[in-house]
């Protein structure tokens, strides 16, 4: 593998809000690479707690900046980690995303899972955790605080109320 340098795991720390499921609400994340950090956040005027924490996951893996990452998520969604590492996702992939919810994206979020090597770990989420409070408060923020100072938000793209 000479010319090939072994890149250092990346470990995603990802969370998501929504004030009403649905209502304002934001995603947060925080990537850690051989002792860097970066913070991600956004926010909708309309969205759902799951869009908004599978969403922050997407963003994460869509800052990564070389293929074939080893990338260790970290997520308080037992929907997130239950599609992937259950197989929920991969189901509802070979069924067209017929009764899967937020097919828009989970189909973003698979180009992204196989260009890279993906693990999901589950945890306990407002338990203390450092970086899953850091990226609950982030997500929070996102999505009061353009509200808060009266500025409107984004519409979730993709959402479809009762969906």
């Amino acid at each position: 593998m000479e010319g090939n340098p072994v890149k250092p795991p990346i470990f995603l720390y990802t969370d998501g809000a929504s004030s009403g499921n649905p209502g304002p609400g934001g995603y947060g994340a925080v990537l850690k690479c051989a002792g860097r950090e970066l913070e991600l956040s956004g926010g909708f005027s309309l969205t759902t707690n799951n869009r908004m924490e599978l969403l922050a996951v997407i963003k994460g893996l869509e800052a990564i900046r070389w293929s074939n990452a080893e990338v260790h998520v970290y997520s308080d969604s037992s929907y997130v980690v239950k599609a992937v590492n259950e197989g929920w996702l991969f189901n509802w992939e070979r069924n067209g995303f017929a009764k899967a919810k937020n097919p828009d994206l989970w189909k973003r979020f698979l180009g992204l899972y196989r260009h890279h090597r993906v693990s999901f770990h589950w945890i306990k989420g407002h338990a203390g955790h450092p970086e899953n409070e850091r990226c609950d408060r982030l997500a929070v923020a996102a999505g009061a605080g353009a509200v808060a100072a009266g500025r409107p938000l984004p519409d979730d793209p993709g959402f479809t109320p009762g969906a």
